[in-house]
């Protein structure tokens, strides 16, 4: 997917979609921010904390690729 860079920041990395971040992965866990659009599209999807202090984040399913490339663009333009 075109627009999808990453960073290593502290033992984990930054999923930025066109500049933006959209998630990341922490303990091996692919989160994804919560907006209103992926709310409803990972409807499934579990909340959980990346690391202490932080918002909760939807656990995304990486091998679902095409709901993947349909939710990551929608997470980057609400946010």
């Amino acid at each position: 997917m075109d627009g999808i860079t990453h960073r290593a920041m502290m033992g984990e990395y930054i999923i930025y979609y066109n500049g933006k971040v959209v998630g990341g992965i922490y303990d091996d866990r692919f989160l994804l921010k919560q907006t209103k659009s992926s709310i409803r599209l990972l409807s499934d999807a579990s909340l959980e904390t990346p690391y202490e202090g932080a918002k909760k984040m939807l656990l995304a399913d990486i091998d679902n690729r095409d709901l993947m490339c349909k939710v990551i663009p929608i997470i980057a333009k609400e946010i």
